[in-house]
């Protein structure tokens, strides 16, 4: 009964400001309707893997030269092209190079051979850049050839057959919008969670309430409650948005959307929380959330793979729950991926969601 009181409080406050309901609905739609528009930035380390039909001391050279580019990281080889599409759909590579098996007679004979590039397109701007660097090399390697055989008939050249994976279309905004919604999540469940407890404290009522017989768990319960509702309604029309807008429809489950959401939903107000409880005013639990949002968002992958981060950067960002929905939200829009495809994301977050949520009730102190 005591947390039925409790939750019939925090929804009396909530109906009683507007700005916040408002911002409920009104802050997806203009994550969805402006953000998608960001500006890219350069991939490095895109995860290769190389099928070499051909075998032969051109073809092992081409891929010596492509192994040692600043923009790719050979991974391995694949006896076959299926094996090295399966590398990519669990993840293990970004993009599969088929060199054919008469790549270096076909480039002595006739100065031409095509290759094979079929990259994974969930992220759409790795995607680009790889297609592009990819192309940049073989020309490259056609000029070297060149040079190094002037007096061969016709200039041998590379030519590229590529085959964007999950994303056909290599449109930016299908990558950006399943991240986005992870940031509209994260302002409202991380950010006013976090102004929950330090309002009642500036507003001196969390004396009333520590002088009640409530309890720790109670109490915290009837804070979080309220953001998660918050988190679900601004999740569902935010898929609605995508969908209105782009005509962006999940390939995978709509329920697993929404499970792995709602981990990071718990997570993050349990975060929230935390940081209400530690501040003493809502200048500086403000000031708190802003710092760990925005290390959130630049190390979760919305902008850059993180692959392509330093080694120190890909350690800061194995901490950050954001770095998990927004792999998970990816993988289930654009590559229809299910439970077990994203279990590291599943242990990650469900492991966030405890500790936040434990520590946001032992950081509740009825005495203060």
């Amino acid at each position: 009964m005591t947390l039925k009181f409790l939750l019939e409080k925090e929804f009396k406050q909530l109906a009683r400001n507007k700005i916040m309901l408002a911002l409920t609905g009104f802050f997806p739609l203009m994550v969805i309707l402006v953000m998608p528009w960001a500006a890219t930035m350069d991939i490095k380390n895109i995860r290769l893997t190389v099928v070499d039909n051909d075998r032969s001391p051109l073809s092992e050279e081409f891929v010596d030269k492509l192994a040692h580019s600043t923009y790719f990281r050979l991974v391995g080889t694949c006896p076959s092209y299926r094996e090295g599409i399966e590398a990519v759909e669990v993840g293990e590579a970004d993009m599969v190079l088929e060199i054919p098996d008469d790549f270096e007679k076909s480039l002595t004979n006739t100065g031409s051979v095509p290759v094979q590039v079929s990259v994974n397109a969930v992220n759409s701007m790795l995607g680009s850049m790889a297609q592009s660097y990819i192309t940049t090399f073989c020309r490259e390697f056609s000029q070297d050839l060149q040079a190094a055989n002037p007096d061969t008939a016709g200039t041998p050249t590379v030519q590229m057959t590529s085959i964007s994976k999950f994303n056909p279309t290599m449109d930016y905004k299908y990558t950006m919008i399943p991240a986005l919604i992870m940031i509209s999540l994260l302002v409202l469940c991380g950010y006013l969670s976090a102004l929950n407890i330090v309002v009642e404290k500036e507003q001196g009522t969390i004396e009333q309430l520590n002088v009640t017989p409530i309890s720790r768990t109670s109490f915290v319960f009837a804070k979080l409650i309220p953001f998660w509702i918050i988190g679900f309604v601004s999740l569902t029309l935010g898929f609605f948005f995508a969908w209105l807008v782009y005509g962006l429809s999940p390939a995978g489950s709509l329920g697993w959307l929404y499970f792995f959401s709602a981990l990071f939903i718990f997570a993050m107000t349990g975060f929230g929380l935390v940081i209400s409880n530690k501040s003493s005013t809502m200048q500086q639990a403000v000031f708190v959330m802003f710092f760990f949002a925005m290390i959130f968002i630049m190390l979760s992958g919305l902008l850059t793979p993180v692959d392509s981060m330093p080694a120190w950067a890909q350690v800061i960002s194995a901490l950050c729950p954001t770095t998990y929905i927004v792999d998970a939200l990816r993988n289930i829009y654009l590559k229809g991926s299910g439970f077990l495809d994203l279990l590291p994301d599943f242990i990650a977050l469900a492991t966030m969601l405890v500790v936040f949520n434990v520590w946001a009730v032992l950081s509740y102190k009825k005495s203060e």
